[in-house]
């Protein structure tokens, strides 16, 4: 407008806005106050679950799960300290009958058990001496507002009863508002039929329910003033029964809805399909048939889990974090052992473990003398040397005899030798039996070291990625057991202890470089070559996509046998990254700095746990650590005073450069130059000859 004040054109434009803003913001509260049938919503989502029916049947799961175990291992760590508060009130196991009596108990033992579950984490991870300022209500469908599980089965409301919620405490409204839902349970007595196989899903009625409740959930928190201190976009739902349960994780941007008031379950149905996230969990036991919690398993696990990061998205990041507590997990261990007097703890020399029942102690132990009840001896897989194993590998028979029995101070390996062979030297893992897996947090480190490294060896075959610096996959497949086996023809594994264990045969072999330093064989050329070497590893799985992730010298061997110079290959591949899911190896002393603050590798991420490795097997003092935070205050420290650059400088003026360089790119997205360094440290490499070396790293 000619002649206008730019004052008032402001003031006008400004008022437009405004109406604009809250016009959207009223549009958006009639849309959520009309979505309340969460079965009209379900009879939208027919074709959509259909597909990811169809899609189930030729993938293993339809869904992502939202935690990976490797999260639920540290988390479980963590939780050795905490104890939570005994149930008074327990589900009956024969819940799903049509008694309102049994029903009732249920409900009454679900808000114990969520009461439990957030007054034992508040306690944990943030403060002991505050209130808890988070209370437990029961979901009524009729006006979905909340009451106190006693109050509403009082007054007749039991059967409208759908679902407990964790809310924050708000005495102005005792009926509990949408927005300050932490997270909510629903109750229904057909979860348990999921746990029989972890290929099943929920029902489109089950699934259906939860995701309706999860976008009034999130609709609701668009519309509110809190400030969350994590992520708005997620919310968690449990699935529970009178024993099993499992975790749904809904997650996506409501701004990216179509708010049409006139049609609010065809845009929620719509913005389902296009732009929400839906994770979940496989369904496991919570409590047993008594009705306690199973505090320690999975199932319980995964549900605690899920309730820990509801809390964060309302009273932010815990005084006390996982890594902290998960810290003290080997100090508690071995405080458990002596206290059990298991004395010492590594493996026998025969290579087996012996188990028995003390009678002092409910607990199966490990003890250290060589007899053995006969009934034990089918559970203990004997690989003596001379011993001779037997797998299936691709419907062929290989037979291996072993020669050496290795530990390298978490796990046993071995060395063997093909049958038909016998001058070849491979390295031979056998993994834990499946049904171990889930019990025994402790075989997680086996399933890493063979089930998981056999999968990266086999991409890095298909993808074509062969250096003499990368392990080669020998062999890999199941182990044949004496006697006949009696599995199903539709696989699965028969009731011997040994049927189904996996076993993956690798080379070359070599001598570890934490054996080397014990043995004050790792001097200046040796440092130089095994960056170089290691180096050149790296830089072909990258080529790839793929990242090591858990650089130490445990996984790093030098290779005599059979070679004109000595070279060092870079092993122990099991916790490689391959997509942003994955999570690195958390090692104290080795992992990067990255890795340490947010669980993951940046672009220089292995170069840098490189350089610690080189660091402490050149003498550089190791230093003890008993947290994340000790740890990231040494490296600031280090890296700010260049201590490491000073040690490795010692030792040669390639390594303190190449230290530099990887200083400089510490967290940032830039990648590795690693044509230019492999040229400057094989410039440095002395070989005894002086014939030209041919370049094998691709």
């Amino acid at each position: 407008m000619e002649g206008g004040s730019p004052d008032q054109e402001s003031v006008g434009s400004g008022t437009k806005r405004s109406s604009v803003s809250s016009g959207k913001s009223r549009n958006r509260k009639e849309f959520f106050y009309r979505f309340v049938d969460s079965e009209i919503l379900t009879a939208k989502l027919e074709d959509w679950f259909e597909s990811i029916l169809e899609k189930s049947a030729a993938e293993k799961s339809a869904f992502d799960v939202p935690f990976e175990l490797i999260e639920l291992q540290k988390f479980d760590y963590a939780l050795e300290g905490v104890s939570f508060q005994q149930l008074i009130r327990m589900p009956n196991a024969m819940y799903g009958s049509t008694s309102d009596a049994v029903e009732a108990t249920a409900y009454l033992a679900i808000e114990d058990f969520l009461h439990a579950s957030v007054k034992g984490l508040w306690e944990a991870f943030w403060s002991e001496d505050d209130p808890m300022p988070f209370s437990i209500a029961c979901l009524y469908n009729a006006n979905l507002k909340f009451y106190q599980a006693e109050k509403a089965i009082a007054n007749g409301k039991l059967g409208g009863l759908c679902a407990t919620g964790i809310l924050l405490n708000n005495p102005r409204h005792p009926h509990g508002k949408w927005n300050q839902i932490l997270e909510l349970a629903l109750l229904r007595p057909d979860i348990r039929s999921l746990s029989m196989g972890s290929d099943q899903l929920p029902s489109l009625s089950v699934l259906g329910e939860a995701l309706f409740y999860a976008v009034r959930m999130l609709l609701s928190r668009s519309l509110s003033r809190l400030s969350f201190s994590e992520s708005s976009n997620c919310v968690f739902l449990l699935l529970v029964d009178s024993q099993y349960g499992g975790v749904v994780k809904v997650e996506g941007d409501v701004n990216k809805m179509d708010f049409d008031v006139k049609n609010v379950y065809e845009c929620s149905a719509e913005w389902i399909k296009e732009h929400c996230r839906v994770s979940v969990s496989p369904i496991d036991r919570i409590w047993n048939k008594l009705g306690n919690a199973n505090w320690g398993d999975i199932g319980a696990l995964q549900v605690l889990f899920a309730t820990f990061h509801c809390i964060m998205q309302f009273a932010g990041m815990p005084k006390h974090s996982i890594e902290d507590l998960a810290a003290d997990h080997g100090s508690r261990l071995q405080t458990r052992r002596v206290e059990r007097q298991l004395g010492d703890t590594r493996v026998n020399g025969n290579g087996l473990f012996r188990f028995q029942h003390r009678s002092g102690s409910p607990e199966i132990v490990e003890v250290q003398d060589e007899s053995i009840k006969v009934e034990s001896e089918g559970l203990i897989m004997k690989l003596d040397v001379g011993s001779v194993l037997w797998l299936e590998d691709s419907d062929q028979r290989r037979g291996y005899q072993i020669a050496d029995v290795l530990y390298n101070g978490e796990l046993r390996y071995y060395i063997a030798s093909p049958v038909e062979d016998p001058g070849k030297s491979l390295f031979l893992f056998v993994g834990s039996h499946p049904s171990q897996l889930e019990p025994a947090w402790e075989d997680m480190n086996l399933w890493y070291q063979v089930q998981r490294q056999t999968k990266i060896l086999t991409i890095m075959r298909q993808k074509g990625l062969s250096s003499k610096y990368l392990p080669q996959l020998g062999a890999s497949g199941r182990i044949i057991h004496p006697g006949q086996c009696r599995k199903p023809s539709l696989g699965g594994n028969c009731d011997h202890p040994w049927c189904g264990t996996p076993i993956l045969v690798t080379s070359p072999v070599g001598e570890t470089v934490a054996d080397m330093v014990s043995a004050s064989r790792f001097g200046l050329d040796e440092a130089i070559r095994c960056c170089h070497d290691c180096l050149s590893a790296l830089a072909i799985a990258s080529s790839a996509g793929i990242r090591h992730g858990d650089i130490r010298p445990e996984n790093v061997i030098c290779v005599r046998s059979g070679a004109r110079h000595p070279f060092f290959v870079l092993i122990g591949w099991g916790h490689a990254i391959l997509e942003d899911r994955d999570r690195p190896a958390m090692n104290l002393h080795y992992s990067s700095t990255y890795a340490l603050q947010e669980g993951k590798l940046c672009s220089a991420s292995d170069a840098e746990s490189l350089v610690y490795m080189l660091y402490f097997s050149c003498g550089g003092p190791l230093p003890d650590m008993d947290s994340v935070e000790g740890a990231l205050q040494w490296r600031e420290t280090s890296w700010s005073r260049r201590l490491i650059q000073q040690k490795l400088g010692d030792v040669s003026t390639v390594l303190k450069a190449f230290a530099d360089y990887v200083d400089s790119l510490c967290g940032t997205p830039y990648p590795i130059d690693y044509d230019i360094w492999l040229r400057r440290l094989r410039g440095n490499i002395h070989d005894e000859d002086h014939g030209k070396e041919v370049d094998t790293s691709s």
